[in-house]
This record gives C-alpha cells, structure tokens and sequence, in this order.
C-alpha cells in the first residue's frame, strides 16, 4: 500500500481556500490545517466522520481537558462543562462541548468566542485531485483579543496539534466501523 494511501497518515496541508473559514484566515494568531485520507468504500457523512474526531475523548485527553479547565476558570475562561451545559439550556446544536456554528454536506464548523480569544475549527472533506479517495481536512483559526488570549494559546498549541492529529488518525483507524 502507497504511504500516502496509509489511513493513518496524518498530514499538514496548506490552510484550504474552498473552507467557509478561508475569510478568517488573515490576521488569525493561528490558523492550521490537517487532513487524512477517506477512502472511496467509507461514509463520507461529515456528521458521522466529525462525531468520531471530536466527540468520546480517550481518558488521557479528558485529564487533559480536566487539568485545563482547573486552570483557566481562575482567569475567567469558560470550562468545556460550562460550555456544553449552555449550549443544551440553549438548546444549541453541539459535537461535545464544541458549538455547531455552520454546516453543508462537506463542511462543519465549530466554535466559540470568548472573551480573550475566538476560535474556529471546519471538518471539511474535501476531494484530491488525481486520486480516487477524498480527504478530510481539519482548520483551526484563533483570534487573540488580549494578553491572556495569546499566552492561552501559547500553552496549549502543543496539545491543539496532538488532539487534532490524535482524532484524524481514530478517525482513519475507525473507518471500517463507518461502513455503511
């Protein structure tokens, strides 16, 4: 099997123009992509596919997220439980504790804004040319709107680009439980 056909394989890609989050890309204290292959034979139902990256965290992330929220509510950051517990008093569509801001047939969009920074995630699939396969590429823009927003990020850019590329590889790993 070709190296790039590994559904495992978890690459960085350009930031992709066709994302309804390509306006935001400009000025964005961060704005990254990835993406994994979806092979011709697996759903390609973004609900389903952004419901295996974002929703059920592994223990080790919700110890993460545990630790995180420990710490940020002392700045006056929401806690991902806050955050969920809104959005369902609200009534408000949600993967997790992440709001559906926008979503098409190809494209999903979560997000929040808070008061130290916004934040945007698309799980789009999208289709490779020359190839029979699509893909999906998982965007990430944050806008910084202070001091804390920024240090915010810088602590936990790390753990963003492990979360993200954790749950594309579950995702590419979990495809034959997708088949229809």
């Amino acid at each position: 099997m070709e190296a790039h056909r590994l559904p495992w394989r978890v690459r960085i890609v350009g930031l992709p123009n066709e994302s309804s989050l390509a306006p935001l890309f400009e000025r964005a204290d961060l704005a990254d992509a990835y993406a994994v292959g979806i092979p011709g034979d697996a759903p390609h139902d973004i609900d389903a596919l952004a419901h295996v990256v974002l929703g059920q965290p592994e223990l080790w992330l919700r110890a993460l997220m545990r630790l995180r929220d420990t710490i940020m509510k002392r700045f006056s950051v929401k806690t991902s439980e806050e955050i969920r517990a809104g959005m369902e008093i609200d009534g408000r569509e949600h993967i997790a504790f992440f709001a559906i801001l926008s979503r098409s047939d190809r494209e999903i969009v979560v997000g929040e804004d808070d008061i130290h920074l916004d934040f945007r995630t698309s799980l789009m699939l999208r289709r490779t040319a020359g190839k029979p396969d699509d893909e999906l590429v998982v965007t990430t823009v944050v806008h910084c709107h202070n001091r804390l927003g920024r240090l915010y990020l810088a602590a936990i850019l790390p753990f963003h680009r492990l979360v993200v590329r954790h749950g594309l590889r579950r995702m590419a790993r979990s495809r034959l439980h997708l088949r229809q």
